[in-house]
């Protein structure tokens, strides 16, 4: 009984050291759609303010960056048209994620 108390100790401790070494590699923001600033082309930068105090941050975004409105993955020309509609409005807003290790954009979505 006592190897078995043992046993899950150790198990335990081990399982805490490997947990200790997970890694952020993406980053997700929630902004208000009005604080995005989106790119001319699919090999632009986005802009856009973490929060209504922060400073504005431009990240890159490439031909592989995600616009997805409603859950449905739309190109960058329908996005913008679609954002145009509702950029005054504050209560909308954006999930914007960013790969930390790349520094670019991978998705931007709204839920309209």
């Amino acid at each position: 009984m006592h190897i078995r108390k043992l046993l899950a100790i150790v198990l335990l401790g081990l399982s805490l050291s490997a947990a200790a070494e997970f890694t952020t590699i993406t980053a997700a923001y929630e902004v208000a759609v009005s604080d995005i600033r989106l790119p001319g082309n699919t090999g632009g930068t986005l802009s856009f303010k973490q929060c209504a105090d922060c400073e504005a941050q431009t990240v890159l975004v490439t031909s592989k960056t995600r616009y997805v409105i409603n859950k449905r993955d739309v190109e960058l020309t329908e996005f913008k048209e679609r954002l145009t509609l509702v950029r005054r409005t504050k209560n909308v807003t954006a999930t914007v994620l960013h790969h930390l290790d790349s520094n670019k954009i991978t998705a931007i979505k709204v839920r309209l």
